[in-house]
Formats: C-alpha cells, sequence, structure tokens
C-alpha cells in the first residue's frame, strides 16, 4: 500500500520477502555484502546523520527504508528521495529486524548508488597531508581512520588494492560518515603508487618498527609541506618493500612497555602532531 508524506510516496510493507527489499536482506551475512555491494553497485547508509552526509556530498538514494516514529524527523530526506525517484519503505520495527537481521535503531536505512572512484592526481589536488592505508581489511579500522583523518585535517584517503572497502555498511558506519566527507579512491599500482606521491610533491612517511625509524616528534618538528602518510595492515604492518620506499620512516614513542598501537589509534597520533 502506497501513501503520501510530504513530497513522498511511501510504500508501507509487512512481508520481509517483498522483492523490493533485496537490497537489504541479511545485512549481517558478510560473505553475502562482500558479493553484492560491489557487484550490484550500492553501498549502505545507516543512520540519518549518515544518510545526510552522503547527500550533502552528492550521492544518490536507490531506496530508503525507515521506521514509522522517524517519519516526522526526515523531512529533508523524504524530499531527497522524491527528488531521486527513490521509493521510500516503512515497516514496523520487528518486521526491520527481521529483514536487515540488527535493530535498526538509528532511524533509517538507505541503499545508496557507489560512485565512480577519481583518478589519485585528481583526489590529493591541492591537498597538504593525506593518507595511504595498506592491506587494511578490517572494517572498524578503516572507519575509525576516517574519522580520524576527517577530524584532524588530513584532506584525502588513497587505499591499496587488497585494502578493505570504505563503503561497506561498518565502515561507513563506525567513520559516522566521513567516509562521504574525506575525498579516497584506490592506488592500484602498488607500492610503485608512492612514485606518483613524489611526483605531486609528498614526502612519503611510513609509520613502523625498523630500526632506521625516527621518533615521531622530529617529524613533527619540522613537518614538510606536502606529507603523505602510510599505515600498514593488523598485525603485520606495512610490507618491507614499502618501508625501503618511503622517505622518511617514523614511530610513536611509547611507555609502559607497550610497543606499538591499533593502527586507527595510530593513525590518529600521526594526523594530529603533524597536524597543519
Amino acid at each position: 500500500m502506497s501513501e503520501g508524506s510530504g513530497s513522498a510516496d511511501l510504500v508501507r510493507l509487512d512481508d520481509a520477502d517483498d522483492p523490493r527489499l533485496s537490497d537489504y536482506t541479511r545485512l549481517t551475512d558478510v560473505r553475502l555484502r562482500v558479493v553484492r555491494e560491489p557487484a550490484e553497485g550500492l553501498f549502505m547508509a545507516e543512520s540519518t546523520q549518515v544518510i545526510r552526509r552522503a547527500l550533502r556530498a552528492g550521492h544518490r538514494m536507490r531506496s530508503l527504508l525507515l521506521a514509522p516514529r522517524w517519519l516526522p524527523e526526515l523531512g529533508d530526506v523524504l524530499r531527497a528521495a522524491a527528488e531521486q525517484g527513490a521509493p521510500v519503505m516503512v515497516a514496523d520495527e520487528p518486521l526491520l529486524q527481521t529483514i536487515t537481521g540488527f535493530h535498526l535503531h538509528r532511524g533509517a536505512l538507505a541503499s545508496m548508488h557507489r560512485p565512480v572512484l577519481r583518478p589519485v592526481a585528481d583526489v590529493v589536488k591541492g591537498a597538504r597531508r593525506v593518507v595511504v592505508l595498506e592491506d587494511v581489511v578490517d572494517h572498524t579500522n578503516i572507519g575509525a581512520v576516517f574519522r580520524s583523518a576527517a577530524a584532524m585535517g588530513v584532506e584525502a584517503v588513497l587505499i591499496t588494492p587488497r585494502c578493505a572497502d570504505p563503503l561497506y555498511r561498518r565502515s561507513v558506519r563506525v567513520s559516522m560518515g566521513t567516509v562521504f566527507q574525506v575525498p579516497w579512491t584506490r592506488v592500484e599500482d602498488w607500492p610503485g603508487g608512492l612514485e606518483r606521491l613524489r611526483a605531486e610533491g609528498f614526502v612519503v612517511a611510513a609509520l613502523a618498527l625498523d630500526e632506521r625509524a625516527e621518533d615521531l616528534d622530529v617529524l613533527a618538528a619540522e613537518a614538510p609541506a606536502r606529507l603523505a602518510w602510510v599505515l600498514g595492515t593488523e598485525g603485520d604492518g606495512l610490507r618491507p618493500a614499502t618501508v625501503r620506499a618511503a622517505d622518511r620512516v617514523v614511530r610513536i614513542p611509547m611507555r609502559g612497555g607497550v610497543d606499538s598501537l591499533n593502527v586507527a589509534a595510530a593513525g590518529a597520533v600521526a594526523f594530529w602532531a603533524t597536524r597543519v
């Protein structure tokens, strides 16, 4: 059944098997999301704040799913859905949990069209601080790095071919939507892409536990005008070839017998110390 609400046409649903819900079903099945999201050109924006940030960044909705109690608070989102021709589907909360596999307590969930990635040169143009994520595979860490990057003034994020996708639902949610705020793209040639950053005028700094590493304080005292941080995967850190190719190798001084931090925490410290 359809009914009007402002400028949007609402479709009230009472069946979890309704084919119009195919974008949203079994969202907790990680293997299914890995197969479907890139292949179908979609990503999920969860919560009203994240959806609004995605819309402000120019992303387009495929559809919107929410509980009736959120309708009064989402006038702007409903208008955007109407303008973009995206159906707005409304279902009671128990049915929403059946559809998605989790309790949708952040207002709404939107299926969004996946954007075409821009060339590296376009993404880093004019940036003074960028970060490269090498083979980081945990979606929570990806989202946390984006949030720190936005907070500390990092102006672009580059990810290597084996890095997890910033637009997976968990990455987007953990980032609080900052994956839409900070420009990003993939570096297809890695670690060869380091030369491209040098050609753009960046000094490349690898954050690593290495015998030639200097303390972060040393780099921060005279930080280069354009700086590209490179952060490595969980556990193993950066590849040896990447460390060798970097202009500077940097470590964060530690106390208490701790030798390293989680990649997202380490990135936040490095971004803050070299902020501009």
